[in-house]
């Protein structure tokens, strides 16, 4: 969430930013000024009852002892009417800050000066590409025949059991699953991510503290009884840990991993794009989360772009990089880098990681704080990245692996695998 102050100082550089979106915010920008122009009169007239009411109070007690009841219990008529007046104000200043706060969650977070003006994914801008582009035979099969053919991944199955877009792993097929879960971890700790295993389910603060509610609300499994939401990313408890939290700044960056379920609703999604794996209602992720100062959070972005970089070569996967244009941002980031690899028996690209900047605007909304050297407390920075989300990979490993007899594993794999060949 943008900080008031912030639309204060900056309001021309937060509109030019927003426009990158394609969001005129003008008006809701100075609708949200002149809210809280009342807010600050109202706080005002408050804050002056109160003390008056505090001096009345402290001359009563005066009057009571000096023997002049009467004078102190027509004091007491004023300091009641001053009690009505608070509370009518109390009630102004609460529907108030509501009405600030209403308009403030509908903005997004303002992208970076170096994310590129854009609507939609046609206007992200491709940064780099590496490893080389495999050429397969005309007989080279999509990973959902493969996936039939060796009998790994059983997507019928998962129809009956649950529905569409919830597959069942069998044999070499969850074994390559978790020797993926299991890799991705293992890199992440060594790189300083310390690893938890947090809630798969998320009460509504914490949905709102990273910007998934009210933006994403269709879009997550609701449990309407208990209040709860499924979590669609790992991202989410695992930055609500540090939820109304000072930390240390000696601690920065804060750096942490975890592998859970996720689960997205991806309402109104349809066609080739949704075949097999490329796109499941349940699925599973190796999420990092960071969490630094200000100064320092691009620096930390750009060690996480490199860190998911050095999976996906290590796995011998082409893949490139492409910078989010504003029209393709997430709601809550201000700047984010996407990793695609290459499918090479559907000819297309496929994300498979989302690293992202999100500055303040998470942790405004979190209130996640540290002190700074003058010992004020000031709001911190979050970053997140999937390192790595498995179907994709999944898919991207089958199909581009694929020979006569079957599909290589991954050299780095065969120790949690342990085996190197599906067939």
């Amino acid at each position: 969430m943008i900080q008031v102050q912030r639309l204060r100082t900056e309001q021309q550089q937060v509109e030019d930013a927003l426009l990158k979106r394609g969001i005129k915010a003008g008006d809701t920008i100075r609708h949200i000024l002149e809210k809280d122009d009342e807010r600050k009169s109202v706080q005002k007239q408050l804050d002056d009852l109160l003390a008056e009411s505090n001096q009345k109070a402290k001359a009563i007690g005066q009057l009571y002892k000096e023997g002049k009841a009467q004078e102190a219990n027509a004091l007491k008529e004023e300091t009641s009417a001053i009690k009505e007046q608070t509370k009518e104000l109390h009630a102004s200043l609460v529907d108030l800050e509501t009405a600030v706060n209403d308009l403030l969650v509908t903005l997004p977070n303002p992208p970076q000066e170096s994310v590129p003006a854009g609507n939609s994914e046609e206007d992200n801008e491709i940064i780099e590409n590496v490893g080389e582009i495999p050429s397969l035979s005309s007989e080279a099969l999509p990973h959902w025949e493969i996936a039939k053919k060796y009998n790994i991944i059983d997507f019928e199955m998962g129809v009956k059991i649950t529905g569409a877009g919830f597959p069942v792993y069998n044999g070499k097929g969850a074994r390559l699953q978790r020797a993926l879960i299991n890799y991705f971890l293992d890199v992440n700790t060594d790189a300083g991510f310390q690893e938890v295993l947090p809630p798969f389910f998320v009460n509504e603060a914490s949905g709102f503290g990273t910007g998934q509610l009210p933006d994403k609300e269709g879009q997550m499994y609701h449990m309407e009884v208990d209040n709860l939401y499924v979590i669609p990313t790992a991202e989410v408890p695992v930055t609500n840990i540090f939820r109304d939290e000072i930390v240390d700044a000696n601690d920065f960056p804060i750096l942490r991993t975890a592998y859970t379920p996720c689960f997205r609703r991806e309402a109104g999604s349809y066609g080739k794009d949704v075949r097999g794996l490329n796109r499941l209602h349940q699925f599973d992720k190796v999420e990092i989360v960071g969490i630094t100062k200000p100064e320092d959070s691009n620096e930390l972005l750009n060690k996480m772009v490199d860190h998911v970089a050095s999976i996906l070569k290590a796995l011998g996967l082409p893949y490139r990089v492409l910078r989010l244009c504003g029209g393709d941002l997430g709601f809550a980031s201000a700047i984010t880098y996407d990793f695609e690899v290459w499918s090479a028996a559907q000819q297309r690209w496929l994300e498979v990681s989302s690293v992202s900047n999100f500055e303040t605007f998470q942790s405004n909304r979190l209130k996640l704080r540290y002190r700074d050297e003058d010992r004020k407390t000031q709001l911190c920075h979050t970053l997140n990245g999937s390192a790595m989300a498995l179907p994709r990979i999944m898919a991207a490993i089958l199909e581009n692996n694929q020979i006569e007899n079957g599909v290589k594993v991954p050299e780095v794999l065969v120790p949690y695998t342990r085996f190197n060949i599906i067939d």
